[in-house]
């Protein structure tokens, strides 16, 4: 099973928010996940980020792979540089 760190898009219509969750990548992007790693809303100002570094760091060391724009919310987010200095070790 390929698992990806992704966004799931949540919110009424016209008002976006997104879940970092772990997915398998052969699901739908609002389908089935395995477990929700944080949150992203884009519309206030500035960006709300909340994001379980240590579940997303355990994540990234089994494999997952993080889609773009999860992994620049990774690296706002210090869990990218939590990840490569666990890996470097």
């Amino acid at each position: 099973m390929a698992v990806k760190l992704r966004l799931t898009r949540v919110g009424k219509t016209k008002q976006p928010q997104y879940r970092v969750v772990a997915a398998d990548s052969r699901r739908a992007r609002d389908g089935r996940f395995i477990e929700i790693l944080g949150q992203y809303n884009p519309r206030t100002e500035p960006s709300t980020l909340s994001i379980d570094n240590d579940k997303a760091v355990r994540w990234l060391l089994k494999g997952a792979q993080p889609t773009e724009r999860v992994r620049k919310l990774l690296e706002i987010s210090g869990a990218w540089a939590q990840f490569t200095a666990s890996k470097a070790k």
